[in-house]
C-alpha cells in the first residue's frame, strides 16, 4: 500500500508594495522637495522665467510713457500680462523636463494616489510664481515709481497665482503627451484662464486705486470660487488626464 503524502503548501500570493507612511501628504512634500531640489542644482527653469518678465516690463516701460495718474490705471494689466507670460513658459518647461527624462513614467509607478503628483508639480509651480513676482515688484516699482507692496494686491497675487497655476498644471499634464505642447498649452490655457486674469486685474486695480472694498470683494470672491473649483476638478480628473 502507497502511503498518502502530504500535498505542498499553497503558495501565497505576491504582496502588494507598502504604501509611504504619512500617505497623500508626504507623497505632495516628496515631489514638491524633488522639484525645488533639482531647480536648485540647475537653475534653468526660474532663470528663464525671471529673464523673461523683465524683458516685458523693460519693454513696456520704453514703449508706454505713462503719467504719474495713469501709472495706476495700467499698471494691473501689466503686471498680470508678465505674470501670465512667464508663468506659460514655467508650466511649460516642468512637464516637458519630466516627460524627456523620463521621471513622468517613474512617478506614474509610484505606489501613491496620482492626484499627489498634480499637488505636488502644482506647489513647485507656485513657489517659481511667487519668487518671480517678488522679484518683480521691486523692479516695476522702481520703474514706474508706484508702490506695489500693499497688503491687498500680495493677497490678489497669492489667489490669481494659486488659480493660474492649479488650471495651468492640469493643462499641462494633458498637453505633455503631444509633441506640439509648447503650443498647445497656451492654446488650452488662456481660453480658460480669463476669469482669473480677468478678477486679478480688477481686483489689483481697485487696491491700487484705493477703492472701497465693496467694490473690490466680488472679484476676490471669483478668484477664491475659481480656486476652490479648479483644484477640486484637477483632484478628481488628474488621474484620468495622465493614463496614456
Amino acid at each position: 500500500m502507497t502511503r498518502n503524502r502530504p500535498s505542498p503548501p499553497a503558495a501565497r500570493p505576491p504582496s502588494l508594495p507598502p504604501r509611504p507612511r504619512g500617505g497623500f501628504g508626504r507623497a505632495v512634500l516628496a515631489i514638491l522637495w524633488k522639484d525645488l531640489a533639482a531647480e536648485m542644482r540647475s537653475r534653468e527653469l526660474l532663470s528663464a522665467m525671471l529673464v523673461f518678465a523683465l524683458l516685458v516690463i523693460l519693454i513696456f516701460n520704453f514703449a508706454i510713457e505713462l503719467a504719474p495718474a495713469l501709472r495706476s490705471t495700467i499698471t494691473p494689466g501689466v503686471l498680470w500680462v508678465t505674470l501670465a507670460f512667464a508663468g506659460t513658459l514655467g508650466l511649460n518647461r516642468s512637464m516637458a523636463v519630466e516627460k524627456d527624462r523620463g521621471c513622468l513614467d517613474g512617478l506614474l509607478l509610484a505606489p501613491v494616489d496620482r492626484s499627489a503628483i498634480f499637488f505636488g508639480k502644482m506647489l513647485a509651480n507656485l513657489v517659481f510664481m511667487l519668487l518671480v513676482a517678488a522679484i518683480l515688484l521691486p523692479v516695476y516699482s522702481l520703474l514706474y515709481n508706484i508702490n506695489l507692496f500693499r497688503p491687498g494686491l500680495l493677497l490678489v497675487i497669492l489667489l490669481g497665482s494659486l488659480g493660474y497655476v492649479a488650471v495651468g498644471t492640469l493643462l499641462a499634464g494633458m498637453a505633455v503627451q503631444a509633441r506640439t505642447r509648447e503650443v498647445l498649452l497656451p492654446i488650452l490655457l488662456f481660453p480658460v484662464i480669463v476669469p482669473v486674469l480677468l478678477a486679478a486685474v480688477r481686483a489689483s486695480g481697485g487696491f491700487l486705486q484705493s477703492a472701497p472694498f465693496e467694490q473690490i470683494l466680488p472679484w476676490l470672491n471669483l478668484l477664491i470660487g475659481y480656486d476652490v473649483i479648479f483644484l477640486a476638478v484637477a483632484y478628481m480628473v488628474f488621474d484620468f488626464i495622465v493614463e496614456e
